[in-house]
């Protein structure tokens, strides 16, 4: 006989067996017990958690010969039949691969003929999202008004993607995700049962690594074993079947980042990859390493929610003294944007590494908690007496500013009389742009005033769009037009682009700062 998977092999055959869905569970035998059956369930939630399996327990209930307290009795040939999966009156249909308008169709004409056996006909439709838009119409007044003995359960993890008009002629049930507590205890019993010894840690683990899913516990479960045959599973064993990472990496690397040693966290890496972990799960572990030191800084009694060792604990409490809690959010905001970022690169060792050298040094980024960060690194080595510039700062920076010591910048000077034409000009600057039309008014809006060695009105633009717009022929003379007919004397304007290296006061005057500019006002 052939294996047959943990997940199958142990599936719920009755509403007792099924594990964190107990108000759904409730629901459905209440409303066998009450001969209250409706004629069309919407089940919706993540994958693995029961969504095919109950639809498959409800329909033998509701046909079951003897039910007890709304359950299956799995015993009448009935129930026997959908368990075996050749019962005429359970129909399942892959909404993925039946997706189109002929698939339902064949539905709407076989609905008509009544079970041989039995009170109900029930259709399962699994992943009914894929459904195509004609389908979903097909489908549509069959579900509104299908015949007494019909019942159509329809399943999706993805239940934003049904249309409202087929929502609304469903009883919804949200499946929620399996607490690790339950799914702990689950996999306890199948091990019994398997009798096969397993750590406590090890089986929190995968109950952990399942992310709520069932199913998924299942097969990491089936995966460590078959790795494993015949052995006791350990915590150190399902670490290396999963690729998964000790708390104590996690440990060794925030504390390597927190004293800025790059070239260690390399190192750190490369041991990584050497041990054969996936990167990918690596980040989500750390990230999550990182949530539970949070919690730590944010109230001591959490040690109560955080689940891990006394000895892992204590290394926890040590590391929240060392780091600032703008510093650790800026960690965590930076691993969660990576943990979206690795799910599609071909090359996630560079991701990693960059964003390591990141933590390492924050100077690289000019985000608000970067800049405290630094600050505060600034402020430690003086403390301990280190010159702050000179260690931090890169040598081609050091070297930049010794020469800036070493050459005197000249003084900017003011002019001694600005021409009465520039300074009416200048007055005016308002008024007149007011009177441009509306490109030109944006562009000019942003320019900067200065005067030019032959006493020209100078426009400095730091936008390469509006510098090239003006030094058209036709745009400059539309403006000393515009300046002549204000003023009542034509001066001659000269356009520049912004040298993006050096700030605006310390090349030029500003003449909207040495001339008292005209105030003007827009009608409402």
């Amino acid at each position: 006989m052939s294996y047959t998977a943990l997940y199958r092999k142990f599936r719920p055959q009755e509403f007792k067996d099924v594990k964190g869905q107990d108000h759904i569970v409730t629901t459905l035998k209440n409303q066998i017990q009450a001969d209250r059956i409706g004629h069309a369930y919407l089940f919706c939630g993540t994958r693995g958690t029961g969504k095919t399996t109950i639809a498959k327990i409800f329909a033998k209930a509701v046909n079951c010969e003897h039910p007890i307290d709304g359950s299956p009795c799995g015993e009448c040939p009935s129930c026997r039949a959908v368990a075996a999966g050749n019962s005429m009156n359970v129909i399942e249909i892959d909404a993925a691969s039946n997706n189109g308008v002929e698939s339902i169709r064949e539905i709407r004409e076989e609905v008509a003929y009544r079970p041989t056996e039995g009170r109900f006909k029930v259709y399962i439709i699994d992943e009914v999202h894929m459904l195509s838009i004609g389908a979903f119409n097909a489908l549509l007044k069959t579900l509104e008004e299908p015949p007494s003995y019909v019942i159509f359960i329809l399943a999706t993890t993805e239940v934003h993607k049904i249309p409202v008009t087929i929502l609304s002629r469903c009883q919804r049930y949200d499946f929620k995700r399996i607490s690790v507590e339950t799914i702990s205890e689950r996999l306890h019993e199948l091990l019994a049962e398997e009798q096969i010894e397993a750590e406590e840690k090890a089986v929190h683990y995968i109950a952990k690594a399942a992310d709520g899913a069932m199913r998924d516990a299942l097969s990491l479960l089936d995966q460590c074993i078959a790795f494993y045959l015949g052995q006791t599973l350990t915590y150190d064993k399902v670490l290396e079947v999963l690729g998964a990472v000790d708390t104590e990496v996690f440990s060794n690397l925030l504390r390597k980042v927190l004293s800025q040693d790059i070239s260690s966290v390399i190192g750190a890496v490369e041991q990584l990859i050497a041990d054969g972990r996936e990167l990918g799960q690596f980040v989500v572990d750390f990230t999550w390493y990182l949530r539970n030191l949070m919690l730590l800084k944010s109230s001591d009694e959490m040690s109560e929610v955080l689940d891990m060792s006394t000895e892992n604990l204590i290394r926890l409490k040590e590391e929240s003294t060392q780091i600032h809690d703008e510093e650790l959010i800026r960690y965590i905001r930076i691993f969660s944007e990576l943990s979206n970022q690795i799910k599609y690169s071909s090359q996630k060792r560079v991701l990693l590494e960059i964003t390591l050298i990141k933590l390492c040094r924050p100077q690289m980024q000019q985000d608000y908690s970067s800049i405290i960060q630094r600050l505060e690194q600034i402020e430690k080595k003086i403390e301990q007496g280190i010159p702050a510039v000179a260690s931090s700062a890169p040598s081609s920076v050091s070297a930049t500013a010794s020469v800036s010591q070493e050459i005197p910048v000249e003084p900017k000077v003011l002019p001694k009389a600005v021409p009465e034409d520039v300074e009416q000009a200048v007055k005016s600057w308002r008024s007149i742009i007011s009177a441009m039309p509306g490109l030109s008014r944006s562009y000019l809006s942003k320019a900067r005033l200065t005067l030019g060695g032959g006493n020209e009105l100078v426009l400095v633009f730091e936008d390469t769009m509006a510098a090239g717009y003006f030094s058209r022929a036709e745009e400059k003379e539309q403006l000393e037009n515009a300046i002549a007919e204000r003023i009542g004397k034509q001066i001659n304007v000269l356009i520049k682009e912004s040298d993006s290296n050096r700030p605006f006061e310390e090349s030029h005057v500003d003449l909207e700062q040495v001339i008292n500019m005209e105030i003007t006002y827009e009608d409402e």
